[in-house]
């Protein structure tokens, strides 16, 4: 945790890399299990982070899956990023999981509706719209989610990049808990570069 907000650094692959990027200053690791990302994870990697929380990333898929990923990875947490409803969200709950649902954020509408997965989701994440859901290294407006007024508290995503900090600092929230690192702080899709990620939360504090 840095100056009290979560950091999530999403989309890695490789074990090495898992050991590099991880640190007390990472709260979360993600792997994406949806075939279509450039950062899809096949395979279990060779290290898996041991104190890092895991966050399993899935885009519309059945809950039987989901579930056999969970137990197979140790996940702490489901990532949402497709069209789940929130009925689809509760079975999940009930089933024991912690959830964090995606929204894609392009305009004000875009929040509308995010009210009906409160009961069932740990933290939302808004997201800069985009066709491969996610990844996309484009910020939105943040200025949007002004108008969020929810109980669920969300961690920002979209195009956060390691000359982000200032902005960052100066985008208050009282729901916002955490950032989510992505393809701005690549090598490749799905290898980080551990030591710019750890320049860049020096800089945030």
């Amino acid at each position: 945790m840095v100056n009290n907000k979560l950091i999530k650094v999403c989309g890695m692959c490789e074990g090495e890399n898992i050991r590099e990027v991880e640190s007390p200053d990472i709260d979360m690791i993600g792997f994406i299990f949806y075939p279509k990302s450039p950062r899809y994870l096949c395979e279990m990697p060779d290290y898996m982070p041991a104190n890092a929380r895991r966050v399993g990333v899935f885009v519309n898929e059945d809950k039987q899956t989901i579930e056999m990923f969970a137990d197979r990875f140790s996940l702490d947490f489901i990532q949402l990023h497709g069209n789940e409803s929130p009925e689809y969200c509760r079975s999940l709950q009930l089933s024991g999981l912690k959830l964090i649902k995606a929204f894609p954020i392009a305009s004000r509408k875009d929040l509308q509706n995010v009210h009906n997965y409160s009961n069932f989701c740990k933290y939302f994440l808004f997201d800069t719209k985009c066709e491969q859901r996610g990844g996309s290294g484009n910020q939105f407006d943040w200025s949007i989610l002004h108008i969020y007024k929810g109980r669920t508290p969300f961690i920002l995503s979209g195009g956060i990049n390691p000359y982000s900090a200032k902005a960052l600092k100066e985008f208050q929230h009282p729901l916002l808990v955490g950032y989510d690192l992505n393809s701005r702080f690549e090598v490749k899709p799905g290898k980080k570069d551990a030591q710019r990620i750890h320049l860049f939360l020096n800089e945030l504090r």
